[in-house]
């Protein structure tokens, strides 16, 4: 097995795939059947030819351009596994960052109530849940079939008692009289114009719905700061992912708003990442 897999790891590597070992890998777990420990215990084994055939085949989806999280169905964030489908965002690695900030904020606020706006595969909610058992939430999406899988997600992680999924716009989604200690989400924030110029992994594979902010990248900023406000408990805060290069004008958009107290964190490598808004 470890020369097959290998094999198609050398294809990737002569392709210039970016984790050709990590990719060649995951595809061979899945072509298998097996985990990541299997693949090691099974080194010396020989595949059988229908595994060999089951991961060449997708070998040349990951050649043609399709990411390793599509291919396989699933990506792992914060720890935990999350199903895709096609109006699911693949979330990335980057957005570790807000639940990171969550977390921390909710460190002084115990038994929280949450709402993730827009929550996709429910990787910031269900990764918020799974981490402070005392907090619990509504997650929202436009999409049915994104809140399927989310559902999904929520149940395997046993957070499902915890946290309930409403479908609509923004705050459409959610009865005025809800109220929160904490306001999330991870809205599209690419302007409409700028689309067309995304890399195919992103532009092919990734929906639309989730991308696109507007003209400016900025709409569902203002949709949410719209009744955020008002939307919160005393005391209670907004955290936001956001494009790099988009902290000022988010930044902007929230203090007129009228929140008092807004941050903007940046990530490693120095981009905008993160807003903070709230009245203390």
């Amino acid at each position: 097995m470890g020369l097959v897999w290998r094999r198609v790891r050398d294809r990737f590597r002569a392709a210039s795939l970016d984790t050709p070992e990590l990719d060649a890998r995951l595809l061979a777990q899945q072509a298998f059947g097996i985990d990541a420990m299997g693949l090691i215990r099974r080194e010396r084994e020989t595949a059988p030819a229908e595994w060999v055939e089951a991961l060449d085949a997708l070998a040349e989806r990951r050649l043609a351009g399709e990411p390793v999280s599509r291919i396989i169905g699933e990506r792992e964030f914060w720890g935990l596994k999350f199903q895709l489908n096609g109006a699911t965002l693949d979330p990335r690695p980057e957005t570790e960052m807000l639940v990171a900030e969550a977390i921390r904020w909710i460190e002084h606020h115990p038994a929280p109530y949450i709402v993730d706006l827009g929550t996709g595969t429910g990787a910031i909610a269900i990764s918020i849940l799974d981490a402070i058992p005392a907090a619990r939430g509504i997650a929202t999406d436009l999409a049915a079939e994104a809140l399927t899988a989310a559902r999904h997600n929520a149940e395997r992680h046993q957070v499902a008692g915890r946290l309930s999924f409403r479908q609509g716009p923004w705050w459409q989604a959610v009865p005025h009289t809800e109220l929160f200690d904490l306001i999330l989400s991870n809205p599209p924030y690419i302007a409409s114009g700028v689309i067309p110029t995304l890399q195919p992994e992103v532009r092919l594979f990734d929906p639309e719905l989730a991308l696109d902010g507007g003209f400016d990248g900025l709409e569902p900023y203002r949709a949410i700061a719209a009744q955020a406000v008002r939307r919160l408990k005393p005391g209670g805060a907004v955290v936001l992912e956001i494009g790099a290069n988009q902290g000022d004008p988010v930044a902007r958009i929230m203090a007129r708003a009228g929140f008092s107290r807004v941050e903007v964190q940046k990530d490693l490598a120095g981009l905008d990442r993160v807003v903070l808004a709230s009245h203390s």
